[in-house]
């Protein structure tokens, strides 16, 4: 389930509801079309399958070369056990110094 930020669904449960928050940045947000949005996975690699799916071929490139961060560290393992309220940051490579 996908709740994006914003949404304005007015949805009694989706405050009180624990998900992960996935935050894009840059070429990232471009390519999901938010900045934002709350997703329900248990492990890492469940999470980035569902962003893909969701999002098509334009964002599964951009995750492919992006570096993702859980809780502020650098991530990778599929295999990473996701609390509820986690939140990712989804960091494309950015151009310019």
């Amino acid at each position: 389930m996908r709740i994006p930020s914003g949404s304005g669904a007015g949805c009694a449960i989706c405050d009180t509801e624990a998900m992960a928050t996935v935050r894009f940045f840059a070429g990232a947000a471009e390519a999901a079309g938010t900045e934002s949005e709350r997703v329900d996975a248990d492990d890492l690699g469940s999470l980035l399958a569902d962003l893909r799916a969701r999002h098509g071929s334009e964002l599964a490139r951009v995750l492919a070369l992006s570096s993702v961060l859980h809780e502020g560290q650098y991530v990778s393992d599929p295999g990473l056990q996701l609390a509820h309220d986690a939140v990712l940051d989804v960091l494309p490579p950015f151009a310019g110094g």
